[in-house]
């Protein structure tokens, strides 16, 4: 069988394109758990001591006074720069040696591992928290970069809108029976015979690492290697990365519609990904709902999100795809505005209906879209780190400045700065839709 044939044959096989998605099943356990639900009130309620009717939140970590919720945005954002940097380095070697599998399994196990250590975290322990979580977000990150440098191996253009959907929507349900066996030791432990407090979050934690590793086998069993690049970097291993990744932007940069979409996306990836990693501490802190409340909440944006993914892929054959991500970015300023305003459990719902509605639809869009505007290329690897770079510093900043402002004002306060990254999006999403119109039909 020739190269070429056996690479059609790879993009039409759908069970690959199914092992592919169960990758989605596997990590979005730990993306609604660790990072959504469970352990941010968990590591909410640890870190807060109450004194005279007073509830303090500030903590301790290796000596220095921080306020809690700061500090958790802070160590996300700094597990999100790290694998910034790293990517590069490693999606290089990986294109050039043909082995995006060996990295992804890498950085999955990492991450699983590192979610089960959580399970000794405490009240006490809040600095092996801090660094098993940053360390679990640094595994969920790097391997998605490979992750996501297969959708364009494994799908022609035509599928890719829907095999992204199908992947995000496999994460939402899987992660959602985890997160429902979770919900019945968190919220009955006495029908366990459980009197430690805190024993089911730490017990989640763990089964988070073990769903992670387990389900991600049938992904890795069918997953090509990758093929090696013929010719051999031209740099050492620690620059070459950075270097094809400055010779991506050259291509780009020669690609209006494409340079143009990146910068929207990397604004109103500030926004989306800060309301995803910061809104059920926003939930614990300013409307001071119950972990119980929280978890059915995320529970119905997880549901919702299913529906909002293939929704959104059914519109973007129908209207295009960067009409209708600026479709949802107005619908996130708007959901960025009622948030300010927010002040009942009920109101919190209602938002989080529609989160779940387009947040699902506008991350399954974004990776389909890039494949789609991105020029055939087999550096796959080298392009989506290019993709996720862009992602985990937008990231970065957005963590930060949420972080920051909450630390000298409050986390409402933040929320302004959400509402200013989504409108910058919105912006140059629209001077991409221009130049889109402007190019040659057929281009």
């Amino acid at each position: 069988m020739t190269t070429t044939n056996a690479t059609t044959q790879i993009k039409t096989d759908k069970s690959v394109q199914r092992a592919w998605s169960m990758y989605d099943w596997a990590n979005s356990a730990y993306n609604l758990v660790i990072t959504s639900t469970i352990f941010p009130a968990y590591y909410t309620a640890v870190t807060q001591t109450t004194v005279n009717g007073q509830v303090m939140d500030t903590v301790s970590f290796f000596g220095i006074k921080v306020k809690n919720s700061s500090l958790f945005d802070y160590s996300i954002a700094t597990a999100y720069l790290i694998i910034a940097l790293l990517s590069p380095i490693l999606s290089s070697i990986a294109d050039y040696k043909g082995n995006k599998k060996r990295f992804m399994q890498l950085f999955c196990y990492m991450g699983a591992a590192s979610c089960c250590c959580l399970y000794f975290f405490t009240g006490n322990t809040v600095e092996a928290g801090i660094i098993f979580s940053g360390i679990a977000a640094l595994g969920y990150c790097g391997s998605l970069v490979f992750y996501n440098a297969y959708l364009p191996e494994i799908a022609p253009e035509e599928q890719r809108d829907r095999l992204s959907a199908q992947g995000f929507a496999y994460g939402y349900i899987g992660s959602v029976i985890l997160q429902l066996i979770c919900f019945v030791f968190v919220l009955n432990p006495k029908l366990f015979g459980i009197t430690d407090s805190s024993f089911p979050a730490r017990l989640s934690f763990v089964l988070v690492g073990l769903w992670w590793i387990g389900f991600a086998q049938i992904t890795f069993l069918k997953l090509p290697k990758g093929t090696a690049l013929a010719n051999k970097p031209e740099h050492n291993v620690l620059v070459n990365g950075f270097n094809e990744l400055s010779k991506v932007w050259r291509q780009i940069k020669r690609l209006p519609v494409l340079k143009t979409y990146l910068g929207a996306f990397f604004f109103y990836s500030m926004g989306v990904q800060t309301v995803m990693l910061a809104a059920t501490i926003f939930g614990s802190k300013e409307l001071n709902l119950e972990t119980g409340q929280l978890i059915g909440v995320i529970l119905v944006i997880q549901l919702v999100a299913i529906a909002g993914a293939f929704i959104m892929a059914r519109l973007s054959a129908r209207f295009g795809n960067l009409q209708v991500l600026l479709f949802v970015v107005f619908i996130w300023i708007l959901v960025c505005i009622a948030a300010y305003y927010t002040h009942t459990a009920t109101q919190f719902y209602g938002i989080a209906a529609v989160v779940g509605l387009i947040m699902g639809g506008i991350q399954s869009l974004s990776r389909s879209t890039y494949s789609k505007l991105m020029p055939e290329t087999h550096d796959t690897a080298s392009y989506f780190s290019f993709y996720d770079v862009t992602e985990k510093l937008a990231i970065v900043i957005g963590m930060l400045s949420f972080g920051f402002i909450d630390s000298i004002m409050n986390m409402r306060s933040a929320i302004v700065a959400l509402i200013t990254f989504f409108v910058a999006g919105a912006i140059v999403l629209y001077l991409a839709i221009t130049k889109q119109a402007a190019l040659p039909k057929g281009q």
